[in-house]
């Protein structure tokens, strides 16, 4: 194998986080090559609009930003392919990538494939995400100042969230389909004490009410199957989020929670030359912004390790 027939960075995932660390690898003279997956652009894509990415005053959608993301990486030489990775492994000295147009082989890789946010699996919801779903209250939030808003869960993202929304909502409903809380008890309390804060418990959602947005929600109780129909304008969903892992996981350690964990002050997982950035190794915050912090940090960490291969 001839040296150009190595890449030097392949960054598998094309979210903020992704394409971040594209666009500094590529100002680095490093041409990277990011496999985009089949539905670039990451979890932004299903944001209707994004009014907190610093930078931009004026709202713009999540499909418009990952735009200027692409573009932006694209101008310093960037180079995409749209399709899925299928396995990654780690040999001597370098990484093979197999996708389904053939394999590709890398000194450094760049894990930027996310976390997906659990979803509730109803027919209304793919239609309405992002018009009224969310799974992000700090992504989102701002956008009911004044409405009647539901959480669906029982942990402490779903009480945290709940909180966070009454600084907008005129009122938080939380749904949780069992009497037992996984929320702290602190947190639990809090959430109890909010006079915005009211409560259907065990109750699940059988269907969303809307047909460009949502109007309301069915709820059915869990133990007597009964349902009610409960008017809201918009349902956040904290039922957790599923890192996507399973390309990496036999290269990396994981928390308990299936997160990628990083060397500290670094992206560096325990697999020299394959680094981690974005919500694959961020359980905490979750934000395009953090996500595009840590893709420059992978980014630089990669072009610091090929300095030491060549020295």
């Amino acid at each position: 194998m001839t040296p150009t027939d190595m890449e030097r960075v392949v960054i598998i995932g094309s979210g903020p986080a992704g394409l971040t660390a594209a666009l500094y690898a590529a100002r680095a003279m490093l041409n990277p090559l990011v496999f985009e997956g089949t539905t670039p652009g990451g979890q932004l894509i299903v944001s209707y609009e994004v009014e907190n990415y610093p930078g931009f005053p004026t709202p713009l959608s999540g499909p418009e930003l990952m735009q200027l993301f692409r573009q932006q990486a694209e101008r310093f030489g960037t180079r995409y392919r749209t399709e899925a990775v299928e396995r990654v492994e780690h040999l001597a000295d370098h990484f093979l990538i197999t996708a389904p147009s053939g394999q590709v082989r890398s000194r450094t890789v760049i894990a930027a494939t996310g976390a997906v946010a659990r979803r509730l699996d109803l027919p209304a919801e793919k239609r309405l995400y992002g018009r009224g779903i969310s799974g992000c209250a700090t992504c989102d939030g701002a956008f009911f100042r004044n409405k009647h808003v539901l959480v669906v869960g029982g942990g402490n993202t779903a009480m945290e969230d709940a909180l966070f929304l009454t600084r907008f909502a005129s009122q938080v409903t939380i749904v949780h389909r069992r009497h037992y809380f996984r929320a702290a008890p602190v947190e639990l309390q809090k959430a109890r004490n909010h006079p915005k804060i009211a409560w259907r418990v065990p109750y699940v959602i059988a269907d969303i009410l809307g047909e460009t947005s949502v109007t309301g929600a069915v709820l059915r109780h869990s133990e007597t199957g009964a349902t009610e129909t409960i008017s809201c304008d918009g349902i956040f969903v904290a039922i957790g989020h599923d890192p996507q892992t399973a390309l990496f996981k036999h290269l990396v350690e994981l928390d308990p929670a299936g997160y990628i964990i990083t060397q500290p002050r670094s992206t560096a997982t325990r697999t020299p030359g394959l680094f981690a950035c974005g919500d694959v190794m961020d359980p905490v915050y979750k934000q395009a912004v953090t996500a595009a912090g840590t893709g420059c940090m992978a980014a630089l960490d990669a072009q610091h390790y090929l300095e030491a291969l060549q020295s």
